[in-house]
């Protein structure tokens, strides 16, 4: 399922950790494979220190058609890709998400790419077709 969800416009939230060891985490574009899952930021953003200060990351992707079908990766940041290549891969993830390209009045510095390492991955496809008690309220 990590592949298929990778593959569509579905979002992702990355949680990182700052440095009192606080969580935080954002919505955010994602693509890769499921043996490297690749985030783009801009660098200076809080996210970006975050990675750079503690490699330890989880993403959940959920699927924008069915939200209740959904893949946690908790991962490592192994690598970082700066220059053109991550300004065209933030152009092809607008493409995916909104079909157009990236507006470059919205870049401030530089754009990056996190290269994340999945340790562990959760699949989850709870798609109930009933309602069911403890489940659902009212």
């Amino acid at each position: 399922m990590l592949e298929e969800l990778l593959g569509g416009p579905n979002f992702a939230a990355l949680t990182t950790l700052d440095a009192t060891g606080a969580p935080r985490t954002n919505v955010m574009w994602i693509d890769g494979t499921p043996d490297h899952l690749r985030i783009n930021t801009e660098l200076g953003r809080a996210k970006d220190r975050n990675m750079r200060s503690d490699p330890r990351v989880t993403v959940m992707i959920w699927d924008a058609t069915t939200p209740n079908r959904f893949v946690e990766v908790v991962g490592t940041v192994t690598g970082t890709t700066s220059g053109r290549e991550a300004r065209d891969h933030i152009d092809r993830l607008s493409q995916k998400y909104s079909g157009v390209p990236y507006d470059p009045a919205w870049i401030v510095t530089e754009r990056v790419i996190f290269e994340i390492e999945p340790q562990r991955v959760f699949a989850c496809d709870v798609t109930l077709t009933e309602k069911r008690p403890g489940i659902w309220s009212d």
